[in-house]
């Protein structure tokens, strides 16, 4: 599964990896995901300053609010000086490379890792 950037990837992370296309596999959830071994998740990053905050997602899984509000409040707490740096480095991975974010969402493409990748354009 593409992602909206070229180079950037949208994956579960519960999929095997795919060395020959992942590159940089990156998790972007807070929490590791359930049931799932370090090592066959093969995550080369885990830059926890880039995933939603508690807050954010209990209020969004909770019924609090749409997705539109959802990425406003995402894009929001991604505008701090720790994320945008952390953004910063993915951009550069990025452009060294293609990168994988991996999620445990069932539809990685209307998830925050879809709002991470299209804030990876340069």
């Amino acid at each position: 599964m593409t992602g909206a950037v070229p180079g950037v990837r949208l994956r579960r992370v519960y999929d095997p990896p795919d060395p020959a296309v992942d590159g940089v596999r990156v998790l972007v959830d807070r929490l590791w995901p359930r049931g799932l071994a370090k090592a066959a998740a093969a995550v080369d990053e885990w830059p926890k300053e880039l995933t939603p905050s508690a807050e954010l997602r209990k209020w969004f899984h909770g019924g609090g609010g749409d997705f539109e509000e959802f990425r406003e409040r995402y894009e929001a707490e991604l505008a701090g000086a720790e994320a945008l740096a952390g953004l910063e480095r993915l951009r550069g991975l990025a452009a060294a490379g293609p990168v994988t974010l991996l999620t445990a969402v069932r539809n990685p493409s209307s998830s925050h890792a879809a709002i991470l990748a299209s804030l990876l354009t340069p």
